[in-house]
């Protein structure tokens, strides 16, 4: 946001931003076409994988082979090396580790990025003051026939969208779904439409106390007074996640936070911090 206000030459705000935006995106696709043999899609379409995000990390990693890419490495340490590159120390699998890196990339949480880099960038102590609530995800597959007639839908294909967002005032305890089948192909099979809702946040903290079974009834509660038929057949459970530190809160003097961090990140050439808490939450394309 705070980048589209700066981009506007029509005076302040998001509207002006927003129009140079587009210019640079035309002129972006103008210089650098994409590959007559990639899919097409309508702009502002959605789109993932068949096999959904890992597909990309699990192709890079395919990529860089298995001698470039270590997982259920613990990084314990970041300091600097006699010759000015980075020293990382690691708990493995395998005991204690360390490499030797002319850059480091972190995009960890805020706890363990404040942890780590405060060292090296003093103002990263404070990414422990941002607030991160718990929340669940809970992924339910129903019959097609249990969902009631919702605008759009048929008896063939009920969900018709993205999903649904619930204001706090309607006193249903969800946040919110989407309707992964009405987004995606190959989501449910046949005669089946597939959920994912989420449930917790700042406002309902108590999410991380609960029992799986609970958050799945109550989800379960939610998706029958929003979606389903009276009566309707219970779902079937795909999946269900609690995410004890979710998403960062933007509260009052996180934009402080930042501006800080970049200054002492700045200092230290080669070390780049990045995460949710600084660029959003969504995984941009």
């Amino acid at each position: 946001i705070h980048r589209l206000e700066g981009l506007g030459d029509l005076g302040p705000g998001l509207v002006s931003g927003a129009i140079n935006r587009f210019k640079e995106i035309d002129a972006e696709k103008k210089n650098n076409p994409p590959d007559p043999e990639w899919p097409t899609y309508k702009s502002g379409e959605l789109g993932s994988f068949r096999r959904g995000l890992q597909t990309l990390p699990l192709a890079v990693a395919e990529y860089l082979t298995p001698s470039r890419v270590a997982t259920s490495h613990t990084l314990t340490k970041l300091e600097k090396a006699e010759d000015g590159r980075f020293l990382a120390t690691f708990d493995t699998p395998d005991g204690v580790k360390t490499v030797l890196a002319k850059s480091v990339s972190m995009t960890s949480p805020t706890a363990a990025t404040s942890k780590i880099a405060s060292p090296l960038v003093p103002a990263a102590a404070d990414l422990s003051k941002i607030y991160s609530p718990p929340v669940a995800s809970v992924t339910i597959a129903y019959p097609k026939s249990a969902f009631k007639e919702l605008p759009g839908g048929t008896a063939s294909k009920p969900l018709r969208g993205f999903g649904h967002l619930l204001p706090r005032k309607m006193g249903i305890r969800s946040l919110g779904t989407i309707w992964s089948s009405s987004l995606f192909p190959g989501r449910a099979p046949k005669g089946w439409e597939l959920l994912l809702t989420y449930i917790g946040g700042a406002r309902d903290k108590s999410i991380a106390d609960m029992t799986e079974s609970d958050i799945v009834k109550a989800v379960n509660d939610d998706n029958r007074r929003v979606l389903l038929k009276p009566g309707a057949a219970d779902g079937k459970l795909l999946g269900c996640r609690v995410w004890p530190v979710a998403i960062p809160q933007y509260r009052r003097g996180h934009l402080e936070i930042l501006e800080a961090l970049e200054r002492d990140e700045a200092k230290v050439p080669g070390l780049y911090l990045g995460g949710n808490y600084r660029t959003g939450v969504a995984f941009g394309d």
